[in-house]
């Protein structure tokens, strides 16, 4: 039968320079080199439920505070943001080494007219749930009578 060969960038390489910066780059962001460092693992997971007169979303965010997060809904779109500085600092007055991090992620989704002032959300247990209930439809359409 036919067998399926999945794609990995590492095939494909440049054959002019091997040992080019471009190339150096591209080995260093990947998930051979750094197994960490790769869109799976830099932002967060969310849920997205279609319920008959709301959205239920539900985003993973472990180790943030509400605090860090800022939710915002401006013409149709809803946006997850999230800021996050670390720092860690040490008393020794001769460090060799210091720790600093600022994370910076945002979500946004086509969520159509929504009740904006009847979105609730919720941060527990490294869940953030929301609950965007979904705008009443009016009709636009008018039979009109003719005389």
């Amino acid at each position: 039968m036919f067998g399926l060969t999945p794609f990995n960038r590492n095939v494909i390489r440049r054959t002019d320079d091997q040992n080019s910066l471009s190339n150096w780059i591209d080995d260093f962001f990947s998930d051979d080199f750094f197994p960490m460092r790769s869109l799976r693992h830099d932002t967060f997971k969310v849920d997205v439920k279609d319920e008959k007169d709301h959205y239920i979303l539900e985003a993973d965010m472990p180790g943030i505070t509400k605090d860090e997060i800022a939710l915002d809904y401006h013409d149709g779109y809803l946006t997850i943001a999230i800021n996050k500085k670390e720092e860690k600092e040490e008393e020794k007055q001769n460090y060799i080494h210091r720790e600093r991090r600022s994370v910076s992620m945002h979500r946004t989704f086509n969520m159509g007219d929504l009740e904006s002032d009847q979105i609730e959300a919720n941060l527990k247990d490294g869940i953030l749930t929301i609950k965007a209930p979904k705008a009443k439809a009016v009709e636009t359409k008018t039979r009109i009578e003719i005389k």
